[in-house]
């Protein structure tokens, strides 16, 4: 993950997914704004079960499939909100990178509170939300 943030990799891709109901989650990490296929570009990046630390606001963790520990690709969430993500098939958890350190309460007010399209809780923001950079500390 870390090659990927160094080589800019996520500069310029977007927030392409919001869960408002269920779970509170803000997803990206894809490269292009119509998320079909997973990029081309997989990192080597193995689950590393954190239980319970996935659950709390401004984690950053890596996404995957349900169910599948091994389909960790680019894609990563932000929770904007303590939630209890689902622990499925017996792997209980999601591999946590980070943690948010500021701009979580604008993200949530710019994007999150403004919906999902088609009145659904869980797609794509009714506002387009473009990763600019990405670094860590």
């Amino acid at each position: 993950f870390l090659q990927y943030v160094n080589s800019k990799f996520y500069d310029n891709t977007i927030i392409h997914r919001i869960v408002t109901t269920g779970i509170f989650v803000a997803q990206g990490g894809w490269l292009s704004p119509t998320p079909s296929v997973q990029p081309g570009q997989k990192p080597a990046i193995a689950l590393e079960v954190n239980k319970g630390l996935s659950n709390l606001k401004g984690t950053i963790a890596m996404a995957r499939r349900g169910g599948d520990g091994n389909s960790i690709g680019s894609q990563f969430f932000i929770v904007y909100k303590d939630t209890k993500l689902p622990a499925e098939d017996g792997i209980g958890g999601y591999s946590v990178i980070g943690r948010i350190t500021s701009g979580l309460n604008e993200l949530k007010a710019a994007v999150i509170d403004q919906g999902v399209q088609v009145g659904s809780s869980d797609g794509k923001p009714n506002v387009e939300t473009i990763i600019g950079s990405f670094t860590l500390q």
